[in-house]
């Protein structure tokens, strides 16, 4: 930090590491909260990133390393969107400028980057199963003193199936596991389902849950009951309530040890609570309500909205809008298409998994909300519902995030694929995502989606060709899976809705020197250096859109074989078992020897940075393609 910083920031700027914070009195943490919740304004209002959450978390992170002394102490941060202060808190503030750039910080937790890191956060739901883990080996090592684990969950990440998983195998294990539900009412956008409103519901208690919890502490703090008395009087206390109440508490249910709800931005209490309970043996969960975007009021008015808001005008709220001008978002087009088809097809419907504007579903939503379905968190259960509609005559549109639908590998095989059913899965953010980094980047779905029968597998080049793809799943009797970058189109779509050919590719520029097979927006790419070949060195490369993955063209590839030039492939994906993988297959099993070359994403995780420097690094711009060509007129 610079002078000018270190004084608005006096407290702040004393902070290297959370033993400083912890060195505090604890009449200083409410000023150093409003400290950090000024920074993270600061910051995030011209280098952009998430902002909701991290505001409402404010409080609960600042008490989680007062209390704990971590980094020996393991807190596992879920999803990660709420960690800005815990970066910031541990060594990280002087960087936090460079967030989610290239070569900066990643925008979401990562042991690589920092031992506060204590595991790779990015996708939902996966904290409590890690945690349990560690708090396994923790007593499996026998560590002295007590190695504490501390699993932090939103309410929205806590509905996904892994996070159920994860709480029966803790509730069996028990392991001396805390487990702090960070409960906002938000994902990015609202919150569905029924656990959802069971949650809200749990507040009508707190009065009950405030008092049990005192009269236990007071037992223990008096020497009045030991430990394995006090789980009795819990149990008994749990029962007794729901004999009562006719209601119980699922946590209960799971035989864990639930405190709560306590309010989430009041600090002395939450330290008061963490303090008393953090050496308690077995598993137990602590609810805290906080408010997604507290301390700035344009985010607590609308959180959805100001989840990654991009820069901003900190005194007026202005979010800075994308160009009117510019050609529309490619899950935009998506989106009015898919209300389009919905029209003339009362068999649509639109199916997502938490990601109703992230993926433009909400337009559908808007039109058609009784055959719109958002299923939170669960996306292999997305997948296997939209199999269930499917099963009865229905033509569900299944819009999920490439990297999220990972999760979902099974379910597209086993609950689709194998009983050949129409569903089309639109697959979002493909290819290098850009600021979210490596957890985010959807750079395997051509090779996961391409091993599987019977599965079509299209990349649109442009918002027209997305457009007739659509079309083209409604005559498929079997499923179909479209990918598209995130971002703007390279242009607005045309009105065009004849249904392409399935496995058609097509010629894009003739020559005979170099023939370039490439797939999705890179189609661009592709003429562009072929163009600049020509300019430059004149050697005349052919370029070909394959359009589908799967089944390919092999008429393409015969024409290809034919010319005996060298090939290249370039594709948005990992180079292994993508495109390329396809070609040189194809050449394999029909004795060609092709001189391929392939360029995509190599076999490495790819960190954060916008997608321009991202397909930079990795080669496969205008600039790598024409060098590429260049390489090979050379070795002629």
């Amino acid at each position: 930090m610079d002078d000018k910083t270190d004084g608005r920031y006096p407290l702040l700027s004393r902070i290297d590491s959370p033993a400083d914070l912890r060195q505090l009195p604890m009449e200083e943490l409410p000023r150093v909260c409003a400290e950090l919740r000024s920074f993270l304004i600061d910051s995030l209002s011209s280098h952009p990133g998430h902002f909701a959450s991290s505001m409402g978390a404010v409080e609960l992170t600042v008490a989680l390393h007062y209390v704990f002394d971590t980094p020996y102490d393991r807190i596992v941060w879920d999803v990660g969107h709420q960690a800005y202060g815990h970066k910031i808190l541990t060594g990280r503030r002087d960087r936090f400028h460079t967030n989610r750039t290239l070569g900066g910080l990643s925008g979401f937790p990562s042991p690589k980057e920092s031992e506060y890191d204590t595991f790779m956060a990015g996708h939902a739901s996966n904290s409590i199963s890690a945690a349990l883990g560690m708090a396994v080996a923790a007593q499996l090592h026998k560590d002295e003193p007590r190695r504490n684990v501390v699993a932090v969950i939103g309410d929205a990440s806590i509905s996904g199936g892994l996070a159920f998983e994860g709480l029966n195998n803790a509730a069996n294990s028990r392991s001396n596991l805390l487990i702090i539900l960070n409960d906002n009412d938000m994902s990015i956008d609202r919150n569905v389902g029924s656990l959802n409103s069971y949650l809200a519901h749990l507040t009508s208690s707190r009065r009950y849950n405030n008092m049990r919890y005192r009269v236990a502490s007071f037992l223990r703090r008096h020497h009045l009951v030991t430990e394995k008395g006090a789980a009795r009087i819990v149990r008994f206390t749990n029962s007794l309530k729901s004999l009562i109440s006719k209601e119980q508490n699922i946590f209960e249910g799971l035989d864990v040890r639930y405190f709560g709800p306590f309010d989430g931005h009041d600090l002395p209490t939450i330290i008061k609570v963490l303090n008393d309970i953090k050496d308690f043996s077995g598993p137990r969960i602590l609810h805290l309500r906080t408010v997604k975007g507290k301390g700035y009021a344009p985010a607590e008015a609308d959180p959805a909205s100001w989840h990654a808001p991009g820069k901003f005008d900190i005194g007026t709220g202005r979010r800075m809008g994308s160009d009117p001008s510019a050609p529309p978002k490619w899950q935009d087009v998506f989106g009015k298409t898919l209300v389009e088809i919905a029209d003339k097809d009362e068999r649509v419907v639109g199916v997502t998994a938490a990601m109703l504007s992230g993926t433009s579903v909400s337009m559908m939503q808007e039109k058609y909300p009784d055959r719109t379905f958002d299923v939170g968190i669960s996306e292999g259960h997305a997948v296997t519902f939209a199999g269930g509609m499917a099963k009865d005559g229905l033509k569900p549109f299944v819009a999920i995030y490439s990297s999220f639908l990972q999760r979902a590998y099974d379910h597209m095989i086993h609950d689709v694929a194998l009983e050949g059913l129409p569903v089309v899965l639109c697959i979002d953010r493909a290819g290098l995502v850009g600021e979210d980094g490596a957890t985010h980047h959807g750079v395997f779905d051509l090779a996961y989606l391409r091993s599987i029968p019977g599965m079509t597998v299209a990349a649109p080049r442009d918002a027209d060709m997305l457009r007739r793809l659509m079309y083209t799943s409604l005559s498929l009797d079997g499923p179909m899976a479209i990918r598209y970058p995130r971002g703007n189109a390279p242009a607005a779509p045309g009105t065009d809705s004849t249904p392409l050919p399935i496995g058609k590719g097509e010629k894009l520029r003739d020559g005979d020197d170099i023939a370039i097979l490439a797939i999705g927006p890179v189609s661009a790419d592709a003429m562009r250096a072929a163009a600049m070949a020509e300019e430059e060195l004149g050697v005349k490369a052919a370029v070909y859109d394959m359009v589908f993955l799967k089944p390919i063209d092999t008429a393409i590839l015969e024409e290809v074989a034919s010319k005996g030039c060298p090939v290249i492939t370039v594709e948005d994906g990992t180079v292994n078992g993508g495109l390329a993988s396809a070609v040189l297959e194809w050449a394999t099993d029909h004795g060609v020897d092709l001189h391929l070359t392939r360029m995509g994403v190599p076999d490495r995780f790819i960190p954060q940075g916008s997608p321009a420097e991202l397909h930079h690094l990795c080669g496969f711009d205008t600039d790598g393609i024409l060098a590429t060509i260049k390489n090979i007129v050379v070795r002629k």
